[in-house]
């Protein structure tokens, strides 16, 4: 198995880009304003959300994104 890395500057850009699609330019800046002081603790948010993932189980879910991503 071989999984594609991307660069921080990637990530930041294409959601930048998800968060114009999806939401109001007022939402998206204050998301970014908001994410930017930063509230929150990643750390913690990150145990939550991949509490039950491993390896294993999100390589499958990144293969599929990306042929999702490929098609469009």
């Amino acid at each position: 198995m071989t999984a594609q890395v991307i660069s921080e500057r990637q990530i930041i850009q294409e959601a930048a880009r998800v968060l114009m699609e999806h939401m109001s330019p007022a939402k998206a800046t204050r998301f970014w304003v908001s994410w930017q002081v930063g509230e929150g603790n990643y750390l913690e948010i990150r145990e939550q959300l991949f509490a039950k993932e491993t390896v294993e189980s999100l390589y499958p879910q990144i293969e599929e994104f990306q042929k999702r991503q490929k098609r469009k």
